[in-house]
């Protein structure tokens, strides 16, 4: 049998919703402990210059595994 990694990050994928991201979780045999929202970046050239900017938000959960 092959052993699991005690904690996981789960992402949630586009066209995914957030109870269908638990579920996932859950067959996997984690539950969730911390969300976490990240910032996804993409550069914009503005006057001349590459510069930084938020394209969207992406909510990632950490699962701890269920003993």
């Amino acid at each position: 049998m092959e052993k699991k990694p005690s904690k996981k990050k789960f992402a949630v994928e586009a066209g995914e919703s957030i109870s269908d991201c638990l579920d996932r979780m859950a067959k996997e045999g984690y539950t969730p402990v911390r969300r976490m929202e990240e910032p996804v970046f993409h550069e914009v050239k503005r006057n001349g210059r590459l510069e930084p900017e938020v394209k969207e938000q992406r909510i990632v959960f950490e699962g701890k595994l269920i003993k």
